[in-house]
């Protein structure tokens, strides 16, 4: 058996990974790297091995980073099955279709086309949770929960090797306990080699059961102002994930009632796939759903996919939250909303998620006073609040956790993901 690390290692995007055994070739994600223009550039335009010798791929989850390059994949001959769970087809599906759609939109040549991605879905072939497939007569695959985001995939993989059976699993992201809408982690019980990611590694989140006080206090805090509430997330997973708070907070009366507003047409397609995705929700959920409640839709929240409707955002000149993609910064509607909030100093722009290196996201969070948006310069006057508390990665303890009680099953830990 070998692994080759070909992307995100040594740093947190472009998760890409080759899992070799005795002739067989497994691509584990494929996915963009995200951060300085050139540097991405450079490295998203060409693969690192000959796409001719993958003999099938393993997608771990259907963000950008893990999932962003399968249609160049496809485009430069790739035409082997790719695996992946059904809440994880249904989410890249639309995810590389903007993908594509904002390339075309803003580059003179795209990584790939429209036509590529739609030609890139014949190839997908999904699986269930728990349940054991072969992929050839000596690998059987199962999926379990990694808790990220909806249809995020532990890969555990079952190889027949030199007359023996080894277990290798590939956690993609990793999630967290006790986090809205989808279940826990599922826990492994021992692997011959485990390759982990270790995003938060150094770091500890503040406890997840400060979410609703900590968010309370920043809404009202900046309603007191008469400010505005800015909060780049990314479409799938951290947006359902503060609607859901916000939901909590509002139905309770702990924050003024103020309109929110979810401004990614993205954002809106993918909370209708996680409500047709009821598979993947923790018993919290399924009991709102049971009593026949929206935990994705409450009196003063409003869906924006209209881009006139988000253009007459701009003179709003009221107390409201503004939710929009993308979750770094780098492109969408938020820069916009960036543009026209960043220099008011009775506005907040929170940050729910992780920024990558040299991202518009990393600059706000480190407090660059001039920030570059589309062709001019912005100075940042905005207060910056971070909630660690919503990540959907495992922090230093949680990971920590995640080996400790099988510390003795496991025989190699390779760490990825990680700065």
């Amino acid at each position: 058996m070998k692994i080759h690390f070909l992307g995100a290692a040594r740093t947190v995007t472009g998760s890409m990974h080759i899992l070799e055994t005795e002739g067989t070739r497994i691509l584990l994600d494929c996915g963009m790297f995200q951060g300085d223009r050139v540097k991405a550039e450079e490295i998203n335009k060409s693969f690192p091995f000959d796409v001719n010798t993958i003999d099938y791929m393993v997608l771990s989850h259907s963000h950008i980073d893990h999932s962003g390059l399968v249609p160049r994949l496809v485009s430069q001959g790739f035409g082997k099955n790719i695996y992946m769970t059904a809440a994880t087809k249904d989410l890249a599906e639309i995810m590389l279709r903007d993908s594509a759609r904002i390339q075309e939109m803003n580059e003179d040549t795209p990584l790939y086309t429209s036509d590529n991605v739609e030609n890139s879905f014949q190839y997908f072939v999904p699986q269930e949770y728990d349940v054991p497939f072969k992929i050839n007569d000596k690998i059987t695959v199962t999926f379990r929960d990694a808790g990220h985001i909806l249809g995020s995939a532990i890969t555990e993989f079952r190889i027949k090797e030199g007359g023996a059976v080894k277990t290798f699993v590939f956690t993609g992201d990793l999630g967290r306990k006790n986090t809205p809408i989808i279940r826990d982690p599922y826990q492994i019980q021992q692997a011959d080699a485990l390759v982990m990611e270790s995003t938060y590694g150094n770091k500890l989140h503040s406890p997840a059961g400060q979410v609703l006080s900590v968010l309370e206090e920043i809404v009202k805090k900046t309603v007191a102002r008469k400010g505005k509430i800015i909060i780049p997330a990314f479409s799938v997973g951290r947006t359902q994930e503060i609607i859901v708070h916000l939901h909590q907070l509002a139905d309770s009366k702990r924050i003024p009632a103020i309109p929110v507003f979810v401004d990614s047409p993205l954002s809106v397609n993918v909370t209708n796939i996680y409500k047709s995705h009821t598979e993947c929700y923790d018993d919290e959920i399924k009991q709102v759903f049971e009593r026949d409640e929206d935990p994705f839709g409450f009196a003063k929240l409003n869906y924006i996919t209209d881009i006139e409707d988000s253009k007459r955002l701009n003179t709003y000149n009221l107390p409201c939250i503004i939710i929009s993609a993308s979750g770094m910064c780098e492109s969408g509607r938020i820069k916009h909303h960036l543009k026209n909030n960043i220099e008011n100093p009775n506005n907040t722009i929170l940050i729910i998620g992780y920024q990558a290196e040299n991202t518009i996201g990393r600059q706000i969070v480190e407090k660059v006073k001039k920030i570059r948006l589309f062709d001019g310069f912005y100075s940042l006057n905005a207060e910056v609040r971070v909630m660690n508390e919503f990540s959907a990665h495992a922090d230093k303890n949680e990971l920590l956790g995640y080996v400790k009680p099988i510390k003795d099953k496991i025989n190699k830990v390779f760490l990825v993901h990680g700065e």
